[in-house]
């Protein structure tokens, strides 16, 4: 009797054991950088729908700058340092040379609930996601941006013919533009931006709204333009495939099945307080707005149309960039 009681009772300890495990909360390791800011609301929206769908079983750990460099978190997701990070395509061109395209100058007034869907759409496309493999990595949402427009504290430009000679801090497809003005790619860290345009190491940066706040570039510019319309960033949140097929149904169904709904909380926080702001500060700050003309924005287009050919054939021996290409050019060309 008593064997039998011992033995009821080990059973009963192993059930209460397993099911401990197999409830056990899971914790993933997020890292991003800088601070928490209207760029980064997406994934503390994300972090907040999964724990509370979950019951507190899964939850994202966010750390700022803890975890990884900026220009490190692919590197570091790829062997499974962390299992969530946020990065942006143009760190590293060569290592995610495919979803650059959605940072080619298209030229398009768009919105930004319209680029969160642009970016989702080529996030799922075959050659990105192939792309994007090699580093044991899958795109899970992205952080789109209003198009970039430009603070600089030079004296205010009268024509296009005034980018000459201008250093200046921004993404690629801004870059393969003013480049062909002859205005120069300046490389400096973010956190470093209002120190360089303030000691001449750079002229002018290419931003976001959000960006420009962060930088305080609007305290020491001069000037801003208001329809630069040549692009934006793209900078995903990635998870690590190993972390990702191991989350059990309903874990990996909370996470996936939030990501709308974070973009949703994203999209409309990003407009009605971050744009405006912007807008505000540079008001405040007295800077000059600059508004190109019609003349002005086709001479831009046509420079900008090199560019997007330059990028189809610099990539065409990698992937069929013309394909992908043609498929993120459809996308922004319905409005």
């Amino acid at each position: 009797m008593k064997n039998t009681g011992r033995a009821a009772l080990v059973t009963f300890s192993l059930i209460t054991f397993l099911s401990a495990e197999a409830y056990a909360a899971t914790e993933w390791n997020v890292s991003l950088w800088g601070k928490q800011r209207a760029f980064t609301e997406n994934v503390e929206k994300l972090a907040e729908l999964v724990e509370k769908k979950t019951d507190g079983e899964f939850r994202l750990k966010i750390s700022y700058g803890g975890l990884s460099k900026s220009r490190e978190n692919l590197d570091g997701l790829s062997f499974g340092a962390f299992e969530m990070a946020q990065f942006c395509s143009f760190y590293h061109k060569d290592k995610n040379p495919s979803i650059t395209v959605t940072e080619l100058p298209f030229s398009k007034e768009v919105s930004l609930a319209r680029l969160a869907e642009i970016f989702q759409a080529v996030n799922k496309h075959p050659i990105v996601v192939k792309d994007l493999a090699r580093w044991n990595v899958t795109l899970l949402m992205p952080t789109p941006l209003p198009q970039y427009n430009i603070v600089s504290k030079t004296k205010p430009i009268e024509s296009l013919a005034d980018f000459k000679g201008m250093r200046v801090r921004g993404p690629g497809g801004i870059m393969g533009v003013l480049s062909k003005l002859g205005a120069s790619k300046t490389t400096v860290p973010f956190s470093e931006v209002r120190q360089a345009m303030d000691s001449g190491v750079i002229d002018a940066a290419s931003f976001a709204p959000h960006a420009h706040l962060a930088t305080n570039t609007y305290k020491v510019g001069k000037w801003a333009t208001t329809n630069l319309n040549l692009g934006t960033a793209n900078c995903p949140v990635v998870v690590n495939n190993d972390a990702l097929n191991a989350l059990s149904s309903k874990h990996r169904a909370a996470l996936e099945g939030s990501v709308d709904e974070a973009m949703t909380y994203y999209v409309q926080n990003y407009e009605n307080k971050t744009t405006s702001k912007y807008q505000q500060a540079i008001e405040q700050a007295e800077l000059k707005q600059i508004t190109f003309t019609e003349k002005q924005t086709a001479e831009l287009n046509s420079l900008a149309e090199s560019v997007r050919d330059d990028w189809v054939k610099k990539y065409s021996k990698r992937f069929d960039s013309q394909a992908l290409f043609d498929f993120t050019e459809n996308l922004f060309a319905k409005q």
